[in-house]
């Protein structure tokens, strides 16, 4: 069994973003010269998050809007109290909802995607240099 890890930097273009990752996840797999096996991706940040959608413009605007107002405001009006630490509350529990990472098969050397899958990093307090994660187990 093979084991590759990998710690790749991402430079995020706005407060909130929608960065492709899929070429540098592929890029860590030819490393590894895995065949077959799995993909982990993750990041170790708590106001970002990893998702599978379309790498379509108007899908990615629709997301950086879906992340603009999902939990904001609250419908009870009352303030997130974490704000008062870093202002960023909203940040937090989007990735709560969108989760840290995702776990792919490796077929035939390459990630098992869906005809019309990437991987995307979602930053909700950025711009920011984030850290992808991942771990590629296989033979």
């Amino acid at each position: 069994m093979r084991i590759h890890h990998a710690q790749v930097s991402v430079k995020t273009g706005g407060p909130i973003a929608i960065e492709n990752v899929t070429p540098l996840v592929a890029g860590e797999l030819k490393t590894s010269k895995v065949a077959s096996g799995i993909a982990v991706i993750s990041v170790p940040h708590t106001t970002c998050g990893i998702v599978l959608n379309e790498d379509e413009r108007g899908l990615k605007e629709d997301m950086r809007h879906l992340a603009e107002r999902l939990l904001a405001p609250l419908a009870s009006g009352r303030p997130f109290s974490h704000n008062c630490v870093d202002d960023n509350a909203q940040a937090h529990l989007t990735s709560i909802l969108m989760g840290h990472s995702i776990t792919l098969p490796v077929i035939g050397s390459r990630l098992d995607l869906g005809s019309w899958q990437s991987i995307f990093l979602v930053e909700m307090d950025g711009p920011r240099d984030r850290n992808l994660r991942i771990q590629i187990l296989g033979e």
